[in-house]
């Protein structure tokens, strides 16, 4: 199904910023004549229509969107959930509409924050972040007639295409098949996953695009591959352990892939660059050590997320959700594995 046009393929198409669509749009005055009809120019070209679907938001209460503010666990995985906040900030603005952050403690404390703003007309609908099994915010919000949208899939519900539960997700299957396939035909035979333990919605598909693509190409037996399957808790330190108790036990490989850059920057640090390592997020620290990683395109998220979440409730001839896929970047590591 195509895409409907954002405030960001205006912006491409007319050589501009996201702020001048967003000025021109809603304060033109003050944008000179000729880039304000590059602009008009580009909007007519692509068919975008930004104010019916801004105004079905606006006309319920506050034209406020909430997110809790997730707790940042390190410096790396919380770097995914800043960029994603701060595009999707930049984009509600374009449409005048205004993000109300909040902290929990756990889902519970979330699902208690998002009835107290919503029933003080605080807030008119919510974007949930880290979805997980058996998700009970997302439960109670569809039971409670409360708009949302995730960014993550609903995992082990059967509301995967619930119009009710509308979602935008990065295809993980795809971004570690790419990565995997890469190495592959770089010439990397026994290729390595150092991935979360299950069950883990987001883990176990990205899990499955590193073994699909190797039962397809790599020419290793499944028992071959469960040795290269490595599972551990997130973090640099425990990707490093992990790694260096399987060389230990024996283990021996060309390549390693990742579910997170964590895990990957402890691989990276225990094999050195000569044992390709491929994170996946493309963190800041991904790009400051020359690591490759599978970047999200988390500007591509907040604009499915905005144009899902002011969609009319009516709509039906459109599906609720938007699968996303990564792109794959190659660097070479300039980090030199640990002594000792």
């Amino acid at each position: 199904m195509e895409r409907l046009p954002t405030v960001l393929d205006v912006g491409r198409v007319a050589g501009v910023s996201r702020q001048t669509v967003s000025n021109v749009l809603n304060s033109p005055e003050v944008v000179r004549p000729d880039t304000r009809a590059r602009v008009e120019a580009a909007i007519a070209e692509l068919g975008y229509r930004p104010h019916a679907s801004a105004r079905r938001l606006r006309t319920r209460r506050s034209s406020t969107i909430g997110i809790r503010l997730d707790p940042m666990a390190n410096g790396i995985s919380g770097s995914v959930h800043d960029r994603f906040l701060h595009s999707l900030t930049e984009q509600a603005d374009s449409f005048g509409l205004r993000i109300m952050l909040f902290t929990a403690l756990d889902p519970q404390d979330e699902i208690r924050q998002i009835r107290r703003m919503h029933e003080g007309s605080d807030v008119d609908a919510f974007v949930l972040t880290s979805t997980m099994f058996g998700d009970p915010r997302t439960e109670w919000l569809v039971e409670h007639g409360i708009p949302f949208v995730t960014f993550g899939r609903p995992w082990g519900i059967d509301d995967m295409n619930d119009p009710l539960h509308r979602w935008v997700d990065v295809d993980g299957h795809t971004g570690l098949r790419l990565a995997t396939a890469h190495l592959l035909a770089e010439g990397e035979r026994r290729i390595a996953y150092l991935g979360w333990p299950s069950p883990s919605g987001t883990g176990d598909d990205r899990r499955r695009g590193w073994r699909d693509e190797m039962e397809r190409a790599s020419g290793l037996s499944r028992e071959e591959l469960d040795r290269l399957d490595l599972r551990v808790d997130d973090g640099v330190a425990e990707g490093r352990e992990t790694v260096r108790e399987a060389i230990e036990r024996g283990s021996r490989f060309d390549a390693i892939v990742c579910a997170s850059d964590s895990l990957a920057l402890g691989a990276l640090l225990m094999v050195g660059p000569d044992i390709p390592v491929i994170g996946y997020d493309n963190t800041p620290v991904a790009q400051a050590v020359g690591m490759s990683s599978v970047e999200q395109p988390l500007d591509e998220v907040a604009s499915g997320v905005l144009a899902l979440i002011m969609r009319p409730e009516a709509d039906v001839d459109d599906i609720g959700h938007r699968l996303i896929e990564p792109r794959l970047v190659i660097r070479h590591p300039r980090l030199r594995p640990e002594l000792g």
